[in-house]
């Protein structure tokens, strides 16, 4: 439900709505590690403009990358040697 006297709030979808939540977990996952939209993509073989449209919602990221920035954030030493 959202608040009409507020010009911000939105009605949002489910679909939406987990579009926000992968956003947020590859940005705090990314954030956590102190690197840069351009350092994760490079060190992790991520185009950076997907990785953008991830990070903002404007895209939503598939199960498969999502998976994939769990492990980066768990170990992203050893996946960063994995892809190099």
């Amino acid at each position: 439900m959202t608040d009409p006297a507020d010009a911000e709030d939105r009605a949002v979808s489910k679909e939406g709505l987990e579009r926000g939540l992968r956003a947020r977990l590859i940005r705090k996952t990314r954030n956590a590690l102190g690197l840069s939209q351009l350092e994760f993509a490079n060190r992790f073989r991520v185009p950076v403009g997907t990785l953008r449209d991830w990070e903002q919602a404007r895209a939503m990221a598939p199960d498969f990358a999502v998976a994939y920035v769990k492990v980066i954030g768990l170990n992203p030493d050893l996946v960063a040697k994995a892809v190099a």
